[in-house]
């Protein structure tokens, strides 16, 4: 599979149902077979499938990998070395972690294969994941009651599914905030982001943050997130932010994995703007595209980036740096400032905490799934704000119901390193509550 396929989402707030119709995807039988080797891409930690008694606790992990367009290896590769850990340390309320592993291509017949194959090995919870294809893999959850922990807050059915239990506020949160910093030192602003119907949600939120700073709304740039360059883009994003004074505008590139080659050919479109600002949300940028395009000669230098959790050299991170110390060292995939990576320790977080309230019962589904929505307060150690999720929150009004924490950090590329901006967190809950959703 190579990601071609456009991703599209099931549950869509009110700004993009009229924007875009969801279509519905029909799988053959044939198609949802479970994946059922290596071969089909799936991995497993050695143990027997169970929920109960001294049965090993199942979970699975997903994401691409190896795909034309964004690719996610370091979770799967990191939930591995948590069950590693974990197991190493005693287990889990003394119960082994059996944690599954499955690559969904960037694809809706393989990432509703592995929830398929989640339901048929007994998982109990799929835990710090992440796909575009919602639609294709929430029904089957759904179907069969497990909990989706800790998704990555790419597509909007996160923030909708009553199953879905997400730990950041994913894109909206990230450019609602970025917009807001950006309203104070940006000209204009140009956004870059994917065709596609999850990218099709990003402009209304940055205009969220821009528009409570007192600014305009951003030139909206689609583009293919999968293409191998992006002049077209650069230069009319460049020319719109520079506008017809040469003002120290702003372009926000918001591709993914995609980020980097959009950044190549902003450097070969730059030179008649120099006074260009660029600014970008984690996901799309991290230390190592910062190092690829120039640290701190990069394009990036001087750049607001916007995140869900603090900086990578942060202490809170000590206890995830352990885990991969022990159990993950020499794994390239691995980084302890890939924002995938860390999404997944703060998802198996949440889920370790889960098993410890249930005292030494029973480890199903149902249990997992009772637990969380009888109001368990989750502390991540103060990477993100207490979670707690409820049947409905705050930004229900906007469409994202599930969407508990709106908080964001605001960091800095500062001679080639990304550091904090800002101390502590950004609250943008209020931002996304006057969203332009209509």
């Amino acid at each position: 599979m190579t990601g071609r396929r456009r991703p599209r989402s099931t549950f869509l707030p009110r700004f993009l149902r009229s924007s875009r119709s969801a279509r519905a995807t029909t799988l053959s039988a044939g198609a949802l077979a479970a994946c059922a080797s290596l071969a089909a891409g799936c991995g497993i930690v050695p143990g027997t499938t169970g929920g109960s008694g001294d049965d090993p606790i199942v979970v699975m992990t997903w994401a691409p990998e190896g795909t034309a367009a964004t690719n996610k290896p370091g979770m799967p590769a990191f939930a591995r070395a948590y069950a590693r850990w974990v197991n190493a340390h005693g287990g889990l309320g003394g119960r082994e972690l059996t944690v599954l592993t499955c690559n969904d291509h960037n694809d809706t017949v393989d990432a509703a294969q592995c929830a398929r194959r989640a339901i048929k090995e007994g998982a109990v919870a799929v835990v710090g994941s992440y796909s575009q294809h919602s639609e294709s893999f929430l029904p089957h959850l759904e179907g069969a009651g497990i909990p989706y922990i800790g998704g990555y807050g790419v597509t909007n059915a996160e923030f909708t599914s009553p199953l879905s239990y997400p730990v950041n506020g994913g894109q909206p949160a990230l450019l609602a905030g970025l917009g807001r910093e950006l309203s104070a030192v940006c000209g204009p602003v140009s956004l870059v982001r994917p065709d596609t119907i999850a990218g099709d949600a990003l402009p209304v939120m940055l205009d969220a943050g821009l528009k409570a700073g007192g600014h305009e709304a951003a030139d909206d740039q689609r583009a293919a997130e999968d293409a191998a360059e992006y002049s077209a883009q650069a230069e009319t994003a460049l020319e719109h932010a520079a506008g017809d004074t040469g003002e120290k505008g702003c372009v926000v590139p918001a591709l993914g994995d995609r980020t980097g080659t959009f950044m190549d050919s902003f450097r070969r479109s730059r030179g008649d703007h120099p006074a260009v600002r660029t600014a970008t949300v984690l996901g799309s940028v991290d230390q190592t595209v910062i190092n690829s395009t120039g640290g701190a000669s990069s394009p990036f230098e001087g750049a607001y980036v916007t995140g869900w959790y603090p900086v990578a050299s942060d202490t809170r991170w000590d206890a995830m740096k352990k885990v991969i110390s022990e159990q993950a060292f020499s794994d390239t995939r691995i980084d302890a400032a890939d924002t995938g990576v860390q999404t997944t320790w703060i998802a198996y977080t949440v889920f370790r905490q889960v098993v410890e309230s249930l005292g030494g019962g029973e480890v199903t589904a149902d249990s997992v799934r009772d637990a969380l929505d009888d109001g368990l307060k989750i502390s991540t150690g103060g990477l993100t704000p207490e979670l707690r999720w409820g049947f409905t929150d705050k930004l229900a009004s906007i469409g994202f119901p599930r969407l508990v924490n709106a908080h964001v950090t605001l960091q800095t590329v500062r001679k080639g390193r990304l550091v904090a901006a800002k101390n502590g967190f950004v609250d943008v809950t209020k931002m996304l509550e006057n969203a332009d959703v209509d």
